[in-house]
């Protein structure tokens, strides 16, 4: 970097800083708990450098980041993509500002960011690797490890990156819900069985004790005999920890497994270990980018983060990214996120409603005036505009945070650029209540009679109030966000879509299901039902939207062979990916292997007389084996009973109603 280049990006440097000191003050303010994090301001080719490599600007060496370079330089350049923010579970988080963008995506980002470290903190499942991941740290010591072997003379760089390309091929397939263990840790989980292991803690026997007596003959023992050594005892969805553990590499001058060389077990362990780090962040992907959305909105529109001359540029660049074609994770999760907000204000005001005397779930639409009930939940006018109201603010008030407006009032602090300083986290709550904001004032209005009475049927009679002024005086404005707060600390993207996307959300936001239709040959929008779209949803998030595979045994038929199991979910596998995996699969186990999974079959005479009928063809579901020994493919048929442990019950992903036309 030349010594203009570095005073220029200086010179931007400064400028952010009180926008990033400001928008973390804030974030705090709003309930957020965020990591430190460090702002570094990069050109454009190291954004799109650090795209490439996930968020981290030293990766190990291997081609599939020049790919991805290549590909978002493209994208920048033909399809008019552009970077606007990337930062790393980290603590500190690290985040990366691109030069070239202007002031208000620069906040953007930067509110952006202060709510992802939130989550990245908060989240339990990214506790699963630990309290502090380190992981800046921890992928450059990977880096320089594998670059150590590619120039090791010993070892060639070709074979280290085949090996990785092997592994790669697996990176999805381990226990994201398990925590991360080391594959010492995980082996000896695996093979000694827990009674055993518990006395064995009892014993408090040194780990090198514990390798001498109980060597693998001991555990191959604790086996059973008669069909030779079975293991795993139970389906093993760590695929990776398996093979780190039980696998071979296939030597092509004997033709026979050879135990791995030291350097494919380190680099096997090393990928095992970033996929555990980066599985949270794929299993989050709707929650973590709408939680990073809304509060990136509240902040920049709401509180006026952006300036006067900085908000249109900053609503268009935010209504492009909400706005993106397809799946869009912004989008969903930032409607589920209000949605979960709504909810929970609309409860408590109906919960207090309900406790007025002669207000009931029955006469509930005829004695209470909503409009009214909306007019006395508006913020009170010096929390509305505590600039313009500051005699009116009292210290003691927990809505006020009393040295802020002391400062306020001494004419210390800018309350036309920040007005939010003289208030606390209640105050916030009551300036920002949903239900009184332009877009969400129908949102009380359309509780439904069954929720009202399911509202009444579990509400404590604890205190009754004698009018709707005095029970709504009642009412606590920062219910909202206390519930998404506790949403985000325990829920991923599968538990969060099951819970919270309901009919009337389904309703409101205009979801729907589409099909591929044999008869017709095209897609056709399928369902609008809540749990058809949900099943659908659950599908792309369920095991990062990949298929299920879980070794079933490492030794198939005592051959030592490999047996991976599909657990069928209702989708067929593609069977060529599938048979090229094999093939990497293979390279790792170093003898034969093999893949169960069920297959739909539907021949052309089904679908013709399906199309005179109006209705789509029901497929057949058959059971199928994939046999790869290193040279040739076999396939057989499975009977009912081998499969019945792989085969979906009742799921179904077909929303396809029975008749089309």
């Amino acid at each position: 970097m030349s010594t203009d280049d570095r005073i220029h990006k200086q010179r931007i440097a400064e400028g952010l800083e009180e926008p990033a000191r400001e928008a973390n003050n804030l974030a705090e303010k709003l309930g957020l708990d965020p990591f430190p994090v460090n702002y570094w301001v990069v050109d454009y080719d190291e954004m799109n450098e650090l795209i490439a490599y996930g968020g981290f600007q030293q990766r190990y060496p291997h081609w599939r980041w020049g790919m991805q370079y290549d590909r978002q330089r493209k994208q920048g350049q033909y399809l008019g993509g552009k970077a606007f923010e990337i930062v790393n579970n980290d603590d500190p988080s690290n985040a990366f500002l691109q030069e070239s963008n202007e002031m208000a995506d620069q906040k953007a980002v930067i509110t952006h960011v202060e709510a992802h470290a939130d989550f990245f903190k908060n989240n339990e499942w990214f506790r699963l690797f630990g309290t502090s991941p380190d992981a800046a740290a921890m992928l450059e010591r990977h880096s320089e490890t594998i670059a150590e072997y590619m120039e090791d003379p010993d070892v060639s760089r070709e074979a280290v990156e085949e090996w990785i390309d092997h592994v790669l091929c697996l990176e999805d397939n381990i226990d994201q819900h398990r925590a991360f263990t080391t594959a010492e840790e995980w082996e000896e989980e695996e093979t000694i069985p827990e009674d055993v292991a518990e006395q064995l803690d009892e014993l408090d026997l040194s780990e090198e004790v514990r390798k001498q007596v109980f060597d693998e003959e001991w555990v191959e023992g604790m086996a059973d005999d008669e069909g030779g050594a079975t293991f795993p005892k139970t389906p093993e969805t760590d695929v990776l920890g398996f093979l780190r553990s039980h696998g071979k590499a296939y030597d092509d001058d004997t033709e026979k497994a050879a135990d791995y060389e030291e350097w494919q077990r380190e680099i096997l362990e090393l990928l095992r270990k970033e996929a555990y780090y980066f599985a949270p962040q794929k299993m989050t992907k709707v929650m973590n980018e709408g939680w990073a959305a809304y509060w990136e909105s509240k902040m920049m529109a709401d509180e006026g983060f952006a300036a006067a001359d900085e908000f249109i540029s900053y609503a268009d660049h935010m209504a492009q990214v909400l706005g993106s074609p397809g799946l869009n994770p912004y989008k969903l999760g930032f409607e589920l996120w209000q949605y979960v907000e709504n909810r929970r204000n609309r409860r408590e005001v109906v919960e207090h409603l309900l406790r007025v005397d002669g207000v009931t779930w029955r006469n509930f639409a005829d004695t209470v005036d909503l409009d009214e009930v909306l007019e006395a939940l508006e913020p009170a006018p010096a929390v509305d505009d505590p600039a313009a109201h500051l005699a009116d603010l009292a210290p003691d008030d927990p809505r006020v945070d009393a040295e802020n407006l002391e400062r306020a009032r001494a004419g210390e602090l800018d309350l036309e650029k920040y007005p939010w300083k003289p208030l606390t986290y209640e105050g916030l709550a009551e300036r920002h209540y949903s239900l009184v904001a332009a877009e969400n004032r129908g949102f009380l209005k359309r509780i439904s009679q069954s929720e009202l009475e399911r509202i009444s049927r579990y509400l404590f009679d604890t205190e009754r109030y004698d009018s709707v002024e005095e029970a709504i005086a009642n009412v606590d404005r920062t219910t909202g966000w206390n519930r998404m707060l506790e949403v985000r600390e325990s829920h991923n993207d599968v538990t969060f879509i099951d819970e919270f996307l309901t009919d009337e959300f389904v309703d409101d936001n205009d979801y729907f299901t589409y099909e591929y239709t044999h008869t017709t040959g095209d897609f056709r929008a399928t369902s609008t039902e809540a749990e058809d779209v949900k099943k659908k949803l659950m599908l792309q998030f369920t095991n990062f939207g990949k298929p299920t595979i879980a070794v079933h045994d490492g030794n198939f038929r005592n051959r030592n062979e490999l047996l991976l199991a599909h657990h069928y979910n209702g989708v067929q596998l593609d069977l060529r990916e599938a048979k090229q995996t094999l093939e990497r699969v293979f390279e790792l186990w170093g003898r034969p292997v093999a893949l169960k999974t069920i297959v739909k079959e539907i021949d052309e005479h089904d679908i013709e007389v399906a199309r005179r009928r109006d209705r789509e063809p029901e497929p057949t579901e058959r059971g199928k084996l994939i046999r790869f020994d290193g040279e040739s493919f076999e396939e057989e048929d499975l009977d009912d009973e081998e499969v019945a442990d792989i085969m979906a019950t009742e799921v179904d992903y077909d929303t396809k109603p029975d008749d089309w036309l």
